[in-house]
C-alpha cells in the first residue's frame, strides 16, 4: 500500500490544529473563572495549557469526524465568583471570544506563509495547511459553541443572562446533550452519502447549513480586514458573503 505523503501531512496538520483550538478553548474559560475570584478550576488542574486535562473522548472524535466537537468541560463554582452573572457571563463566553480572536490571528499567518513563502518543500507543505486549518477550525468551533445547546457556550451564556427557567430553559437542558449528537450524526450521515455520490443530501445536512451561514457572518470581519492587505478586493469578500 502506497503511503500519500500529503495525506499524511494533512491529516497531522489538522489533529494538531485541533488539539490547539480545544486546548486554548477550555484553557480560557478556566484562566477567566479563575481571574473572576473562582479558584475550582485551578484545583482541579484545569488552568493549564496541557491538552491531555481537556480532552473529551467523544467530542474529540466527533470533531475528528464532522470537524464539530468538544472538550471536557471546565469545572467552576458559580458561588465563587465576586459578581455573580458578571462572572459567571464572563467564563462562559471566554472560549469563543478566545477562537475568535485565534481565527483573526491565525487568518493573517496563513496568507503570509500561503503567498510568501516558496511551496517546494513538506515543511512549507505543512505549515500552510496547519495554519489554515487553526484559522477554519478556530472559527468553526467559535460559531459551533454559540448553539443554545447544552453543554455548549452558547446554552451557558444563555444561562448567565437569563433568570427564569421557563419549559423551554429546561428542555433544553435536559436534552440539549442528545439534539447535539443527533446534530452531528446526522451530518456525518449527509457527508458520508454525499461521498458516496448521493449529492441531494449535502441540502439535508441541517448543522452544516447552520454552521455554513453563521462561518460567513463571522468570518466577513476577519476577511474584510486581512483580505485587502494582501490584495483580495474588497467587493470579491462582500460577494463571498452573499453567495
Amino acid at each position: 500500500m502506497r503511503i500519500n505523503v500529503s495525506q499524511v501531512i494533512e491529516l497531522l496538520a489538522s489533529f494538531l490544529a485541533v488539539v490547539v483550538v480545544l486546548t486554548c478553548h477550555e484553557f480560557a474559560h478556566a484562566y477567566v473563572a479563575y481571574k473572576c475570584g473562582d479558584p475550582t478550576a485551578k484545583l482541579y488542574g484545569r488552568l493549564s495549557l496541557n491538552p491531555l486535562k481537556h480532552f473529551d473522548l467523544i467530542g474529540l472524535i466527533c470533531f475528528t469526524l464532522v470537524g464539530f466537537g468538544w472538550a471536557k468541560p471546565v469545572p467552576i463554582d458559580p458561588n465563587n465568583f465576586k459578581k455573580y452573572r458578571l462572572g459567571l457571563g464572563l467564563t462562559a463566553s471566554a472560549g469563543i471570544v478566545m477562537n475568535y480572536i485565534m481565527a483573526f490571528l491565525f487568518y493573517p499567518l496563513f496568507l503570509l506563509v500561503l503567498n510568501f513563502m516558496p511551496q517546494i518543500s513538506f515543511v512549507t507543505e505543512f505549515l500552510t495547511y496547519l495554519l489554515y486549518m487553526l484559522y477554519v477550525y478556530s472559527l468553526s468551533f467559535c460559531v459551533f459553541n454559540l448553539l443554545p445547546l447544552y453543554p455548549l457556550d452558547g446554552f451557558r451564556i444563555v444561562d448567565a443572562l437569563n433568570r427564569r427557567r421557563g419549559k423551554i430553559y429546561r428542555f433544553l437542558r435536559q436534552n440539549g446533550y442528545y439534539i447535539l449528537l443527533f446534530l452531528i450524526v446526522e451530518s456525518f450521515l449527509c457527508r458520508m452519502l454525499v461521498n458516496f455520490g448521493f449529492g441531494i443530501m449535502d441540502y439535508f445536512n441541517i448543522l452544516g447549513w447552520i454552521m455554513q451561514f453563521a462561518q460567513k457572518i463571522f468570518g466577513f470581519p476577519i476577511l474584510a480586514v486581512w483580505g485587502p492587505v494582501f490584495g483580495t478586493p474588497f467587493a470579491q469578500i462582500w460577494r463571498s458573503l452573499i453567495w
